[in-house]
């Protein structure tokens, strides 16, 4: 079975404590799932047409396991944490 990447990118940070409410709940939730943080934070360097943007890259044993963790309980309270204070673009892609 393919590993799967979970990629966030925040396009936008409104609310700094939001966000920080966010992550406190966040992270135990997404380790609780399965996942294992790969890389978090700006970017070293950006090509070609790349935001220098906040992103997170999670690693997952299969997209069940990743979808299982972004739709549980623990995470979706950690959404209401952080509500508008952020854009984000996240991703649930499958590994080769």
């Amino acid at each position: 079975m393919a590993k799967a990447y979970w990629v966030s990118a925040y396009r936008a940070v409104k609310d700094a404590d939001k966000l920080a409410a966010y992550a406190k709940l966040a992270g135990p939730a997404i380790a609780a799932g399965g996942g294992r943080f790969l890389a978090r934070g700006l970017p070293a360097k950006v090509y070609e047409h790349g935001l220098s943007e906040r992103t997170v890259l999670i690693e997952f044993d299969s997209v069940e396991q990743a979808t299982a963790a972004h739709d549980s309980p623990d995470y979706k309270a950690a959404l209401v944490a952080l509500g508008d204070g952020a854009e984000r673009d996240l991703r649930i892609i499958e590994g080769v």
